[in-house]
Order: C-alpha cells, then structure tokens, then sequence
C-alpha cells in the first residue's frame, strides 16, 4: 500500500529520499514532504495541517531552521526554506491577481472578467449589481414594464459624479498633470457635490475650479487661463466657483509667486539654464525692492523673462511670452517699464550678458 503512494508521487525509484508520513486519511491520501536539493538527505520536514477535531499543529517553518523565512516558489506552488533548500510546503493557492486570459477573441474585452475597479468615491465603493434588461417574458409585468428597471440604472448621484471624474482626467490629461493632482481633484470635487453648497453652478465648471485648487495644493499651480483652455468653461465662471469651494470647504491655498511659473514658461520657451536663472533672480529682486506692486506674479514673471533674454543671445519677443504665459503684450509692457529704470540692480552678478543694460530695449 505504501509502495503504491510513494510511486504515485514519483519517489519509488529515489532511495536516498527520507519519506515522513504525516497523516494517512481514512479515503487512503498521504501526505510527505520532498527536499528541492540534497544537501541534507536525511532531514524531513513536519508540515501543519489542521484535523478533523479543529485543532491545528504549528506554523509551517523548517524543522532544521525555524527562524527562516520561507520563499514561495509560485509557479510550483511551494514553499521552500533558503536556508537547506527543503520543501515545506506545497499545494500553496496564489491569492494574486490572476492575468491570464481566457478569451479567444484577442481584440476583444476578456469576458472572464466583469465590472470596474472598485471606486471608494462612488456609494458603496461602485460593487453594485447591475441587472440588464431581461428578454423572457416572466421580466416583464402586464403592462409591459420591466420588473427590474429601477436596479438596472446607475443612481443620479454617482451618474454625476463618475461623469465629472471623466471630465477631471480628460482636463488633467491635456495638460500632463500626475495622477496625484487627479485624486485630490476627485476627493475636492466629492466634497463639494455631497455639501450641496454649489447648487446652480454646473458640474463641469465646479470640477474645473477643484483642478484649479488641486494644482495650488500640490504646489504646481496652474493659471486661470490654462485650465480654462482645456475644459468648456469661461475663466470668470472657474473664478466664481474658486472663491466658492474655499468658502465651502473652509480651506485656504498657498499665495501663487513668480517662481512658481517661472522653470515652466522658460522651458516652453526652449531658453537655456542661465536665462532662466537670470529671469527668476530678476522677478524676486523686483518684488523685493517692491518695485511692481499690485502686479500679478504671472505679469511679473513674463517681464522678468522678457528682459533676461533681451539681455541675453536667446531673445524672445513680447508676443512669443505672452502666448505662452498667457498675458497680453500691453501687460508685459506695464510691467516691463516698472523695472526697467532699476535693470542694473535686477541682474545676478555672474549674469553673462550678450546685450549691455544700457542698450536694452526701453519701450
């Protein structure tokens, strides 16, 4: 009898193999251990197991080093000691995701699977059934009305909802925003549409005004103007909903300054390291000295750049600025004038200039 088990399991012909029977059930199945490696043949392994009176033996470990920490083999579903190499376990499930397909049709949606991610935003987290429109005539009612209607929809809320999350990704994607700023667009959007503070504004300018806010958050912000280019909305409706949601949620942003634009539009501009260190250096000076109040940091920003590429090889128009930060060339000029008289003062002291100050343009 015991000859039959052990040729089942292949080690009839193994004679250096140390067999440890551990249980024997009464339907005839027995248990052994094997080693991955000889280097100690006459060592076995106790494996746990549990009994039919609910009691359980000990931890699965190494019976030579029980201090190890096991390594799962997981195409052989083992469990093996790195230590001596000895199997300890075997028939191990795989709790991971299982990614095989199962499909015959390659172009096609795998239909060994069904449904979305689970969503934490949406009521209770988007595991709803859905039950589709029934085709026998027992789902159906007299009057011809399908009996499961009201469960085959998705609620109005959530409907809403996951529409603004489309809309937020699709914004956020024209204009290569992380997933970060992503979530915490969707948490802001959430907390708004659940207060019910903003009723009246549509959906798509409030979620327009969270991407906004997120971006200020998360210290990359944005301009008004930048998000109103990718989504369907008036910059003076973003700004309404802006002031709105701060007021609604309680909640504050960081003050926007050049800096923060600054690597950005120099980099749209293609200009080099030390132009837009100049420009940065220029822009904090100018605010310093207080020499442009009451101007925007962006405004500020862009006449700062205009006047450290006029110094430099690297010249750039008003009009090239300005359609990249997003400011009309009248602004750049205001702004220009303001700290032109003081440009000797502006400039870092290792600035290499290829046009003198004296000859920059005065406007």
């Amino acid at each position: 009898m015991l000859e039959v088990h052990l040729r089942s399991f292949g080690l009839s012909d193994l004679p250096y193999w140390k067999i440890h029977v551990i249980e024997i059930y009464n339907y005839g199945y027995l248990r052994c251990q094997r080693f991955v490696s000889l280097t100690d043949p006459c060592a076995y392994a106790m494996a746990s197991t549990s009994r039919g009176d609910g009691s359980t033996l000990p931890r699965v470990q190494c019976p030579n080093h029980p201090d190890a920490i096991l390594v799962e083999d997981y195409r052989a579903g083992d469990m093996i000691c790195p230590d001596c190499g000895l199997v300890v376990g075997d028939r191990v499930i795989d709790v991971g995701s299982e990614w095989r397909t199962f499909s015959n049709e390659k172009a096609l949606k795998d239909p060994s699977r069904v449904g979305d991610a689970q969503n934490p935003l949406l009521n209770g987290g988007d595991l709803t059934t859905m039950i589709s429109k029934g085709t026998g005539a027992a789902s159906f009612d007299e009057f011809g009305n399908s009996k499961y209607q009201n469960r085959r929809t998705m609620s109005s809320s959530d409907r809403a909802m996951l529409n603004a999350f489309k809309e937020i990704t699709t914004m956020a994607d024209r204009i290569n925003l992380p997933r970060n700023i992503i979530d915490r667009t969707n948490n802001l959007f959430k907390q708004v549409y659940e207060q019910k503070s903003l009723k009246g504004r549509a959906n798509d300018a409030i979620a327009s005004a969270c991407l906004y806010i997120a971006c200020r958050q998360e210290g990359v912000p944005r301009t008004f103007k930048e998000i109103c280019a990718v989504s369907r909305i008036s910059k003076k409706e973003i700004g309404r909903c802006f002031k709105l949601i701060l007021k609604a949620l309680e909640t504050s942003v960081d003050l926007i300054t050049t800096g923060d634009f600054m690597s950005r539009f120099c980099s749209n501009l293609g200009l080099p390291k030390q132009v837009q260190m100049a420009a940065t250096y220029i822009a904090m000076k100018a605010v310093e000295l207080d020499l442009v109040p009451g101007r925007s940091p962006i405004s500020v920003a862009a006449a700062a750049i205009y006047m450290a590429s006029q110094a430099s090889a690297e010249k750039k128009t008003q009009k090239e600025i300005g359609d990249i930060a997003g400011v009309a060339d009248v602004t750049i000029r205001q702004s220009y004038r303001l700290i032109y008289p003081r440009a000797a003062e502006l400039f870092p002291p290792d600035f290499k200039f290829d046009t003198p100050v004296d000859k920059l343009p005065q406007l």
